[in-house]
């Protein structure tokens, strides 16, 4: 995906990044035919099947919203997750020759949901694009109605987030590494690609731990109420993410307790 008109200063980096993703997430799966070969078409969704999704292996779609120009997909991006749910009006055409390479929808969700890091790359994806798209929609309005959307920069041994503040925002570490502490003592580290800051948001409570980069850190901040509309339209998506939560907090408290049993007795 590229948006059209003036770029935020993250765009082009996170674009590169969304851009991998899809060739990730169907890496070791099988088309399901040879690619579908099209000439210049004024509405992709009257040509496509509704039961597959397509990588664009060559040429450009422009997407038109209400038909507005607002942004174009090309090679490595995926087509046909607009699906099954009630969507504002997007059409998809191209002026060029299109490759795209076919897959069948169900075999793509199974495959992305067989593990924990499909699921990670997959929620990425989604709020990667939602993050673009909200903040080309902001770019539309008055700037004192315009969302905190976008990225934020750490250096090592700053704090992305404190124990005991209100919880705002979730986060995805894009490039660099940071460690969790509760109470000033590590119970955790905070890897690339990895959401944090989700718990307390969903349980609207206060911070339970600081975050402190242990590296410079390039961080996407996305706002609760964007993050929450995203889970509760996307339910597979909010069980995958609560799953990954759950095995997390296991270790932590594995961790805490072993701390605890390590600590000698006063």
């Amino acid at each position: 995906m590229y948006l059209l008109g003036e770029q935020p200063a993250y765009a082009d980096q996170l674009i590169n990044r969304l851009q991998s993703i899809p060739g990730q997430l169907l890496d070791g799966l099988e088309p399901s035919g040879p690619p579908l070969r099209l000439d210049a078409v004024e509405d992709l969704a009257k040509v496509l099947p509704g039961n597959q999704l397509f990588l664009i292996e060559n040429g450009l779609l422009h997407a038109l919203v209400d038909e507005r120009p607002l942004f174009y997909l090309q090679e490595g991006d995926l087509v046909g997750l607009r699906q099954g749910i009630e969507l504002p009006s997007c059409r998809y055409r191209s002026d060029e020759p299109l490759s795209l390479v076919p897959y069948a929808r169900g075999d793509v969700f199974k495959h992305i949901y067989g593990s924990e890091k499909g699921q990670e790359l997959f929620i990425q994806y989604l709020i990667g694009h939602t993050a673009l798209l909200s903040d080309a929609l902001a770019r539309l309005k008055q700037p004192e109605i315009r969302p905190a959307t976008g990225f934020q920069h750490f250096a090592a041994g700053e704090e992305l987030i404190h124990q005991g503040d209100e919880a705002d925002h979730v986060f995805i570490i894009i490039e660099g590494h940071a460690e969790a502490f509760v109470d000033g003592q590590k119970v955790g580290d905070v890897q690339k690609d990895e959401i944090f800051g989700a718990m307390a948001v969903f349980t609207r409570e206060k911070r339970s731990a600081t975050v402190v980069a242990s590296e410079p850190c390039t961080v996407m901040v996305i706002p609760k109420d964007q993050f929450l509309s995203l889970m509760q339209s996307n339910p597979r998506i909010a069980h995958s993410l609560i799953e990954s939560m759950a095995r997390r907090i296991d270790l932590l408290n594995k961790e805490v307790t072993q701390q605890r049993l390590a600590k000698p007795a006063e």
